[in-house]
């Protein structure tokens, strides 16, 4: 099968190579259907955002496509059209990194800060196929990169200040361009103490800390070649989860890569890029600053990723043509001691993740074909093959206990196919797809050994016999824009066969002291997931701008259960003023009642809110320094509130007043 399937990969590439001298005669650029969260380059990040020291978790929510779970005040997770990550993909630069913690305490963008990145591509469904198996679509977080634009030296500071925890925020960049070598630097360190919810309420064990350097650097050996490489350390400490039942004493990331990019110059062929790359992560969780504890446990996990993408891009014809060859090798481990209270007693010890290797090769083909000025197609394929090997015999022997049959290695073939067709003409554009994917289960549903979720209260114990979980999707939009205003109304229905949940088995006995039961990873027949966002601006003048957004989502099961972290309505709303060197925000965001929750999955219904926030700032140049300085008041009144997507009903902020301070040299 696998000499097959290599042979299928090598037959589809040599093919695009036969026509590799014909000439292009389009120039006709079709539309890309995602949306671009801004977060910043280096020198004009304080420009641009109304709190521009803000974690990566708050630019994130700006998408109407992106909600967060949140466990406490550091490494929220990022949940795309209503899907948690098992059913979505977040990348860097389009390389895969993996969480090491079981209980989803360090999604990938913990790993990153807002100095490291330009912007976050937010794809829906099968668009974001292009990175790996999803169902729920995924986010691209880009790196900052000053290029080959000859500026020399450049730096900055950035300093900020939240009385709400008390945090303290330091930054510096160092930047160096010409036209054949460019280099960024950066760091940024966080500091903060509990949090505060409304009418005063300490959130006890809501505290961290973080630190994270980042490097790019880039050499042009030609005018058509570049050589790049990149380097992310990120490294957390004393981070308290108050809504979960342990603490994390380090998290620790260290992100490499090295990139070649090739732009021929005479060819369909308009961009050739190679990319290979290393990231691993250790995780430690524990409870040893938590006052009263059953009993004590210590919980590490370790992840270690090798990869590399190979994406050649051209075009023939009206043909928008896009190859991505991409594959990686992932180890994931994790295990658990519990320490008795009785020190006559033997320590406990068992392999929550036991050594689970992956192993994924993939091939993505898209076709944009530019109908005329006016109206594009879109068509993408996938096809993947994913390989689980358990390489720890420990743990192979302990599932094999509910699996008696079951072997080491598990192989998946993995499908995906969707086509898009888009029209833009005089300010309206609309557009309409169809798509269909496949994913196979997560670690921790496939292999996962008694893991506790403090959210149901019940051991979770892994299923290597699930098939893989398939989605059928619609998605539609339809907009209007012109030079006073703008509107976009997007919406995607997910049909998901083979879903993937965990259901109570009375026979099994829980690890977990308070544990209410366990559950076993199955599959129901089907579960289905409807999204839409509405987004209006209006420009009253030069100066004053007026901003919305609408969501809402719907998710019932087979049986027409609730699916759990499902957003009922939700609103913002802000009011822009910037003149010169002036800017005023005004902004109200909020929830309706979530009257769809789910208590088979935990949940309980959570009351409607609205908060207020307003922030200001001024920019200055002095000497040869530019100055920024942006300030700003969170939830004005101070109201005690919670959303749906906040573990164990934990409240957030209260009152917050902030500073950012930025200088540029």
């Amino acid at each position: 099968m696998k000499k097959k399937y290599y042979l299928f990969l090598l037959l589809i590439v040599s093919s695009l190579s036969l026509f590799a001298q014909e000439k292009a005669t389009d120039t006709i650029a079709p539309k890309k259907l995602q949306e671009v969260i801004v977060i910043g380059q280096k020198k004009e990040l304080y420009e641009k955002q109304t709190k521009p020291l803000a974690t990566v978790d708050d630019y994130l929510q700006q998408s109407g496509k992106v909600g967060m779970i949140k466990r406490g005040g550091y490494a929220w997770e990022p949940i795309i059209n209503g899907m948690a990550t098992e059913r979505t993909l977040i990348t860097i630069d389009g390389m895969r990194i993996f969480g090491a913690c079981t209980d989803k305490m360090d999604p990938i963008t913990s790993y990153v800060e807002v100095s490291n990145l330009s912007e976050a591509t937010v794809k829906s469904g099968q668009q974001a196929s292009c990175h790996g198996a999803t169902i729920g679509g995924g986010i691209d977080l880009k790196r900052n990169r000053s290029g080959f634009a000859n500026t020399g030296w450049d730096a900055s500071l950035n300093t900020g200040f939240e009385t709400n925890s008390m945090q303290k925020i330091i930054g510096a960049a160092v930047n160096f361009s010409d036209n054949l070598f460019y280099v960024d630097t950066d760091f940024m360190y966080r500091d903060a103490g509990n949090y505060s919810a409304g009418n005063n309420q300490e959130v006890l064990f809501s505290q961290f800390r973080k630190f994270n350097f980042s490097t790019t650097s880039g050499f042009s050996f030609d005018e058509n070649k570049v050589i790049e490489a990149s380097l992310i350390y990120d490294k957390a400490t004393n981070v308290g989860y108050p809504a979960l039942p342990m603490d994390v004493s380090l998290a620790e990331a260290l992100i490499t890569s090295v990139q070649y990019k090739y732009v021929p110059e005479s060819s369909i062929v308009e961009n050739w890029e190679t990319k290979m790359y290393y990231n691993t992560i250790t995780h430690r969780m524990d409870d040893t600053k938590r006052p009263s504890v059953p009993i004590h446990m210590d919980m590490p996990g370790w992840s270690d990723t090798y990869g590399f993408y190979s994406k050649l891009k051209g075009l023939v014809n009206k043909h928008h043509f896009t190859v991505d060859l991409n594959s990686f090798y992932n180890r994931s481990k994790a295990e658990m001691t519990m320490y008795p209270t009785d020190p006559n007693e033997s320590l406990m010890f068992m392999f929550t993740w036991p050594d689970v290797r992956t192993f994924y090769s993939s091939l993505f083909l898209e076709d944009a074909v530019a109908l005329n000025y006016h109206s594009s197609l879109r068509f993408s394929a996938s096809i993947a093959n994913h390989v689980n090997t358990v390489s720890d015999q420990f743990g192979l022997e302990s599932l094999q206990i509910f699996y008696p049959n079951m072997s080491d290695t598990k192989s998946r073939i993995l499908k995906s196919f969707s086509s898009n067709y888009s029209y833009e003409l005089n300010g309206f554009e609309y557009g309409f797809g169809l798509g269909y994917g496949e994913r196979a289960p997560s670690v921790s549903e496939g292999y996962g050994f008694y893991l506790f979720n403090s959210f149901d209260r019940y051991d979770y114990i892994g299923n290597p016999e699930l098939k893989n979980e398939k989605s059928a999707e619609g998605n539609a939009f339809f907009g209007y824009k012109n030079n006073k205003m703008s509107a976009k109304i997007a919406a995607s229905y997910f049909h998901i066969s083979d879903y993937i949940v965990g259901k109570p088995d009375a026979t099994l006995i829980p690890m977990t002291i308070g544990a209410s039961g366990i559950k076993v990873y199955t599959a129901l027949d089907f579960a289905t997931i409807f999204n839409t966002d509405l987004n209006v601006a209006y420009q009253f003048s030069d100066s004053f701008k007026w901003s919305g957004q609408l969501v809402y989502s719907y998710g019932k099961d087979n049986t027409k259960e609730n699916l759990p972290f499902i957003s009922p309505l939700r609103y913002s709303a802000m009011l822009h003023y910037k003149k010169n060197k002036i800017s005023l925000e005004l902004a109200v965001q909020g929830n309706a009642v979530q009257t769809q929750y789910s208590p088979f999955y935990g949940e309980d219904r959570t009351p409607d809110y609205a908060i207020l926030n307003m922030s200001s700032g001024y920019s200055f140049a002095f000497e040869k320094t530019k100055w920024s300085l942006r300030s700003g008041i969170e939830n004005i009144l101070d109201t005690n509130y919670s959303t749906f997507s906040d573990w164990n009903n934990i409240p957030r902020k209260g009152r917050n007043f902030f500073l950012n301070v930025t200088v540029g040299f």
